[in-house]
C-alpha cells in the first residue's frame, strides 16, 4: 500500500483481485500490486500512484454546569470527530474563545476530546458566544463549533458593623459594609451600599471598593436606642443585590455645665443676670438641650429656664447681704441626649449706698413749739430696696441727739427749740446703716 502497513494478498477471480484499504495519514502513496505467477503465467507487478487528502472534521462544543453565575468555574469541553468518508481519531489543539474578551485558551486533543476551565466575572454579555476551534493536524483539517453560555448575576451576602459601639450622643461612628459572593460565585463585588442609620436621618450611599463600603454618622439623641442600621447592597453586572443589619448602642453624652454671673459683685436689689452653659464632653458633640435649674443660694425658690444654643439664663435679685458671697448652682436637667451635671459660682453682694433727706414741720416754728422732724433714707441706683436700722438726729442746737427706728424707709423724731438764738439751725439725720444698706 505504500504507507509501511503489512502487505495483504487476495485472490485472482476472472483476471481481477481486489483488496480494500483505509489510510491513516494524509500523503501520497504508491501502491504496488504484485502477481505471484501460476503454472501457467509467470510473476509480474504494476503499480499506482494513490493521493490521500486530509480528512474534513466537525468541532462541538458545550459547557458544564449551565447556566452559571459570576466567578463560578464552568468546564468547556470540545468535540473533535472526522467528517464521512473519513475515519480516525484527530489529534492536534483547540483553542477556546470565551466571548467574554478575555484571552483565549488552547488545549491539547486526547481521544478526540479536550477540556478547559473558565470563570466569568459578570453578565454583560451573557449568553456568551463559547467558539472552540480545532487548529487541524497533518490529517484533519481545522473546524470550528460554538455554543452559547448563560451567566447569572452570583448572590451575595452584606455584612454590616459600627465602631465604636457603642457610642454616644454627637460621636462619630464608622460604618462598615462588607460584600461577599456566595459560593459557588465568586470574585469581588462593585457598585454601592446603602446606608440607613435608623434614626430617621436621610440615607447615604457609598461606593463599594475591595468588597467594602464605609461611611460616618454622628447619632444627635439616645432615643431609640439600640438602633437598627442596615446596608444594602444595590447590585452589580455580575452581582445580586442583598442587605444586612447591626444594631448600634447610642448612649447620652456626658455634660460640663458652668455658671456665670453678671455683674459681678452687685449690691443689695440689684439685678444680676445668671447665665448657664452646657456643653458636650468628648467624644460627644452636638448642643444639649432642656432645662437648666438654678438655686440662688439665699433660700429663695430655685428657678428653671430653658436650654437655647447651649445656653440658660435667669435674673435675681440678693436682697441682702447676709450670706455673701452666695453660692449659685446651675444644675443641667439632661434630655434624651446628654446626661445632667452641675456647675457652681459664687456671686458677690456688697452693701448699696444710700441717701438720706431730713425735713422739719413745722418750719418756721416759734420757741418751745414741738417740731417734728422726718428722716427718708433711700437706696441709691443700682441698688433697690427698702432699708431698715436707725437713724441719729442732730438738732443743731446743743441739745442731746436722737436716735429712731426705720420704718418704711422713715425714721420720725421731735424736738421743742428753747431758744431762737442760732437760728435757722443745722439739722443733720444719719442713717446708721444695716447689713444690706
Amino acid at each position: 500500500f505504500g504507507d509501511g502497513s503489512p502487505v495483504a494478498s487476495a485472490a485472482l477471480a476472472g483476471g481481477v483481485a481486489t483488496i480494500s484499504h483505509t489510510y491513516t495519514s494524509a500523503a501520497g502513496f504508491t501502491v504496488t500490486a504484485t502477481y505471484d505467477g501460476a503454472p501457467s503465467f509467470l510473476s509480474s507487478s504494476g503499480t499506482d500512484a494513490q493521493t490521500v487528502n486530509k480528512a474534513a472534521t466537525t468541532t462541538a462544543v458545550v459547557s458544564a454546569p449551565d447556566p452559571t453565575v459570576s466567578g463560578q468555574p464552568v468546564t468547556l469541553t470540545a468535540t473533535v470527530v472526522p467528517s464521512a468518508p473519513g475515519t480516525g481519531v484527530p489529534t492536534g489543539t483547540v483553542t477556546f474563545d470565551f466571548g467574554d474578551g478575555t484571552p483565549t485558551a488552547t488545549a491539547p486533543l486526547t481521544d478526540g476530546l479536550t477540556s478547559v476551565t473558565h470563570s466569568y466575572a459578570g453578565t454583560s454579555g451573557s449568553p456568551y458566544t463559547v467558539t472552540a476551534t480545532y487548529n487541524g493536524d497533518t490529517d484533519y483539517t481545522a473546524s470550528s463549533g460554538t455554543d452559547a453560555h448563560t451567566v447569572n448575576r452570583a448572590a451575595t451576602t452584606t455584612a454590616v458593623s459600627s465602631s465604636p459601639d457603642p457610642g454616644v450622643t454627637g460621636q462619630t461612628v464608622t460604618l462598615t459594609a462588607t460584600v461577599s459572593a456566595l459560593a459557588p460565585g465568586s470574585g469581588t463585588p462593585t457598585g454601592t451600599v446603602t446606608f440607613d442609620f435608623g434614626d430617621g436621618t436621610p440615607t447615604a450611599t457609598a461606593p463599594v471598593a475591595g468588597g467594602v463600603a464605609t461611611v460616618t454618622h454622628a447619632y444627635s439623641t439616645a432615643a431609640g436606642s439600640p438602633v437598627t442600621v442596615t446596608a444594602t447592597y444595590n447590585g452589580a453586572t455580575g452581582f445580586a443585590p442583598s442587605t444586612g443589619t447591626d444594631t448600634h448602642t447610642v448612649n447620652k453624652a456626658a455634660t460640663t455645665t458652668t455658671v456665670a454671673s453678671s455683674p459681678d459683685p452687685t449690691v443689695t436689689g440689684q439685678t444680676v443676670t445668671l447665665s448657664a452653659t452646657v456643653s458636650a464632653v468628648g467624644p460627644g458633640a452636638g448642643t444639649p438641650t432642656g432645662t437648666v435649674t438654678f438655686s440662688f443660694g439665699d433660700g429663695t425658690p430655685t428657678a428653671t429656664a430653658p436650654v437655647t444654643g447651649g445656653v440658660a439664663t435667669v435674673t435675681h435679685v440678693y436682697a441682702g447681704t447676709s450670706g455673701s458671697p452666695y453660692t449659685v448652682t446651675a444644675t443641667y436637667n439632661g434630655d434624651n441626649g446628654y446626661t445632667s451635671s452641675t456647675g457652681t459660682d459664687t456671686q458677690t453682694v456688697n452693701k448699696a449706698a444710700t441717701t438720706t433727706t431730713v425735713a422739719s414741720a413745722p418750719d418756721p416754728s416759734v420757741t418751745g413749739q414741738t417740731v417734728t422732724l422726718t428722716a427718708t433714707v433711700a437706696s441709691v441706683l443700682p441698688g433697690a430696696g427698702v432699708p431698715t436700722g436707725t437713724v441719729t438726729f442732730s438738732f443743731g442746737d446743743g441739745a442731746p441727739t436722737v436716735t429712731a427706728p426705720l420704718s418704711g424707709g422713715t425714721a420720725t423724731t421731735t424736738h421743742a427749740y428753747t431758744t431762737r438764738t442760732g437760728s435757722p439751725f443745722p439739722i443733720t439725720a444719719t442713717y446708721n446703716g444695716d447689713t444690706n444698706f
